[in-house]
């Protein structure tokens, strides 16, 4: 694989955009079962607009729509029906994720997902769709593992950002035997499993690695901080938001016209943008502990302008 050392910057941002230039994020989370999970839907939400989106739709299960709302006040909601157990209606949640991808350029799902029938319907249909990029993090993940075969059917523009866990998980069907905690080995595992997925792979730890099995770049920071609820959640929703301001588009290149940050490119920019935010989050506490992931998504803005910057 081809080693790169160097990130890419992020396009200047038109002065004159509105709110439909910037792209429309849907985050598909939260979990309204016993253990209940409705903080992360709501971290990446706020990430994905600190990212710079344009707009943010949430889809949840209705018994808890109104509380992600609550700590995402700039979402909009999408609410699915649940049972008397709290699960969501699977037939319903696929009718309105489906109708949700005419209408937004990136999605984030698994944040507080939970795990049952309907996660593992979810996440195959956001895997298996190609109309949009799609970040697949958390119990998307791990509902991915448990359907055999699941790669046969994943196409698509795909940003799965696993942590070493999650990356066994789907690594024991694939046969990628590979140690995702070995720093020998973290660079190669990476890319192995992106190059029988077809996907970019975010290797997330200390010095997160990314690869699109053809390039590989690790990070070079390792952040304490980071080590705390939430701030994969935050992960999430910013690769994805800075993949809704620049969605693939195959047809620039066909045309002939310079296409923007590829996807690989925008999860390396989204793994720094994290870094940066979580150092300035230090260096201001002077503390390496006791973050919590709000206060890291706040953050973001900084972060990603800085990446920008340097472009300009």
């Amino acid at each position: 694989m081809e080693r790169v050392d160097t990130l890419a910057s992020l396009p200047g941002r038109p002065a004159a955009g509105h709110k439909g230039t910037f792209g429309t994020v849907l985050i598909v989370g939260g979990c309204a079962r016993a253990t209940r999970m409705i903080g992360a839907p709501a971290l990446a939400a706020v990430a994905a607009a600190r990212a710079g989106a344009g707009l943010t739709r949430v889809l949840a299960p209705e018994l808890i729509i109104n509380d992600i709302l609550g700590s995402a006040t700039h979402a909009t909601g999408v609410a699915v029906p649940c049972d008397a157990d709290g699960m969501m209606d699977g037939q319903a949640a696929i009718t309105a994720f489906d109708a949700q991808l005419g209408v937004c350029q990136a999605v984030a799902i698994g944040p507080g997902l939970g795990l049952d029938q309907t996660t593992r319907a979810l996440s195959m249909r956001a895997a298996g769709q190609e109309r949009v990029a799609a970040v697949i993090d958390a119990d998307a993940l791990n509902a991915l593992a448990e359907v055999r075969q699941f790669w046969r059917d994943m196409r698509g523009s795909l940003i799965l950002t696993p942590h070493p866990g999650e990356f066994r998980r789907l690594a024991g069907p694939l046969g990628v035997t590979l140690d995702p905690t070995d720093a020998a080995q973290r660079a190669d595992a990476a890319g192995e499993m992106a190059r029988r997925l077809g996907a970019i792979v975010v290797l997330k730890g200390a010095h997160t690695v990314v690869s699109d099995g053809h390039r590989v770049w690790t990070s070079g920071a390792a952040s304490a901080c980071l080590a705390t609820g939430g701030t994969g959640d935050v992960l999430a929703g910013l690769i994805a938001g800075l993949v809704a301001q620049h969605p693939p588009n195959p047809l620039l290149a066909m045309a002939g016209r310079a296409p923007g940050p590829s996807l690989f490119d925008l999860a390396c920019m989204g793994v720094e943008a994290h870094a940066r935010a979580a150092a300035a989050w230090t260096k201001h506490r002077d503390a390496d502990a006791g973050m919590l992931a709000m206060e890291l998504a706040d953050l973001l803005p900084a972060a990603v302008a800085s990446l920008r910057a340097a472009a300009n």
